[in-house]
């Protein structure tokens, strides 16, 4: 039976499920999710370290000053959530490769509860010393910390919420009226008692707007403060979103880079929907973390030295030049990954403004 199958099935016994719920299922089902089953996730979308080695070199390069800026702490824990094929981190090594006092300080590891990404990941840092795995964060040992998130937030499954004759109601998935071997969104047949899970700025929207609420947000910023508050560090999150809430229906699939239908194909294409960093940036502040941004991408990536590192490397492989080029404009530009993009940093208290902002 077919993950789509199986949700069908549970809908008819229980009735229908929250978008959150379906895109956990369709995620991160242990058999049938997305995640669960992907060796490489490039066959349906290009993530920055995958797109350009520049990327993960100029992180790298922020993480060796950052850990200076909060006082060289050794040993301290250099963790990565989310790391996809693992390019972010086989570039941010090489950058630091002559970096001996970083890289003896670095106890690294990877957050990936998926076997099949762990393999790869492996396979991609085989080069690589002392890299260990864990499913949570709050598996890794406490103290001084720098942590990465590129593109994990955008995966958090979120709520939906209609404005429909005056009143929210959740949008829910449920079987095709029509044909109920498919599935189909619906409204809640009742409307919440009360609007305080809507974001106070889009409460008075009219009918027809769309409210997203990402359920794990605070739990995620939880976990980042439970180590920063007691240990030295900053997490480094890196997605694409919205500064201000703005509302609207930002849930997308995508399949060897198409978009499609969010329900078509539970478990054979990537969900994501846009991050709101508005209540990102809430959430930390309430939880006694220093919130610096949100910077887009490409002003953020230039601060860095992002021209300098291309006119390099162009200059040593004059080949290359036309392709760093475009590598540059894919990071930077506005219509482009440059302004949907942003990078946020939280901080422990008490720390120094971190580069780039």
């Amino acid at each position: 039976m077919s993950l789509k199958e199986r949700i069908l099935q549970d809908i008819r016994n229980a009735g229908p499920i929250s978008v959150a719920h379906f895109m956990a299922l369709a995620l991160h089902d242990p058999r049938d999710g997305y995640y669960a089953t992907r060796t490489s996730i490039a066959e349906d979308f290009i993530t920055a370290p995958e797109l350009s080695q520049m990327f993960g070199e100029l992180i790298g390069a922020w993480s060796a000053h950052e850990w200076r800026a909060l006082g060289a702490p050794a040993p301290f824990h250099l963790i990565e959530l989310g790391p996809g094929t693992g390019a972010l981190l086989r570039d941010l090594l090489r950058a630091t490769r002559k970096d001996d006092a970083f890289r003896d300080a670095a106890q690294i590891t990877l957050i990936e509860p998926s076997p099949a990404l762990r393999q790869t990941q492996s396979t991609t840092l085989r080069d690589a010393e002392s890299i260990r795995h864990a499913a949570r964060l709050e598996d890794i040992p406490e103290g001084p910390s720098l942590i990465i998130a590129n593109e994990v937030v955008d995966c958090f499954p979120v709520r939906q919420f209609v404005r429909d004759r005056g009143q929210w109601r959740e949008r829910l998935v449920g079987a095709h009226p029509e044909n109920e071997s498919d599935l189909a969104f619906a409204l809640s047949p009742d409307p919440l008692p009360n609007d305080a899970i809507i974001p106070a700025a889009l409460r008075a929207s009219p009918d027809g707007a769309v409210a997203e609420i990402a359920p794990g947000l605070d739990a995620f910023i939880d976990s980042i403060a439970a180590r920063l508050l007691t240990h030295p560090g900053r997490a480094l999150i890196i997605d694409y979103g919205d500064s201000d809430e703005t509302g609207g229906d930002t849930l997308q699939a995508v399949r060897a880079h198409q978009k499609m239908d969010p329900l078509a194909a539970p478990g054979e294409c990537d969900l994501t929907a846009r991050v709101d960093f508005a209540a990102l940036r809430r959430s930390a502040e309430r939880a006694g973390l220093v919130v610096h941004g949100p910077e887009p991408q490409g002003a953020w990536l230039k601060a860095l030295g992002l021209d300098h590192r291309t006119q390099a490397l162009a200059q040593a492989n004059p080949a290359k030049s036309d392709s760093l080029a475009a590598q540059h404009a894919r990071l930077t530009a506005p219509e482009q990954m440059g302004s949907l993009f942003k990078v946020l940093c939280l901080s422990s208290p008490a720390s120094p403004t971190p580069a780039g902002f």
